[in-house]
């Protein structure tokens, strides 16, 4: 399994601890660094080398390589509707068929109001920016991609401040 996008790694602990085969990637050199002590200490023969300093545009992986792909609170952090979608291409090159991609992100889903309208950077009600999807726009990507969702599309509003959108989508 892949984490894309790991920053403290707290959604691999689960895996690593549990003898999956896991892999990771961050664009912050420090944040592999964290994830690559956890590991050597929860599983000792997983090499570091499966962490790595990588952009989501650029994964350093093999097509169909990775089972599964968690991608939490990250692609929000899109510059804009081309860079998302470099971003979804990408991570869906390297999931094998059958395989899982789960993504939690910043939605106006619930504060369209405030927000206004999907595929863009907007500032949320929190004071930060964020590259923010709707329904459709994860409906369509799933399109798109040939997938299926594994799970109806769920969000956590919170507070009104922000909307977090959870979207797993089965490769076939």
């Amino acid at each position: 399994m892949l984490d894309a996008g790991c920053g403290d790694g707290r959604n691999l602990v689960f895996f690593l601890r549990h003898g999956f085969e896991c892999h990771a990637v961050d664009s912050e050199p420090a944040a592999i660094d964290r994830i690559r002590a956890v590991a050597a200490r929860l599983a000792p023969d997983l090499p570091a080398a499966n962490f790595a300093v990588a952009e989501l545009d650029r994964l350093p992986h093999p097509d169909a390589s990775m089972d599964a792909v968690v991608c939490c609170a990250v692609l929000h952090f899109a510059d804009d509707a081309s860079h998302f979608a470099r971003m979804i291409t990408e991570v869906w090159r390297v999931l094998a068929p059958g395989g899982l991609l789960f993504a939690r992100l910043a939605s106006t889903i619930g504060l369209e109001a405030a927000i206004g309208p999907a595929g863009r950077q907007a500032r949320l009600p929190d004071g930060s920016d964020r590259y923010v999807v709707d329904e459709a726009t994860l409906l369509g990507w799933t399109g798109r991609l040939g997938g299926r969702l594994a799970d109806p599309i769920k969000t956590t509003n919170v507070q009104g401040r922000r909307a977090m959108t959870t979207w797993c989508v089965l490769k076939q």
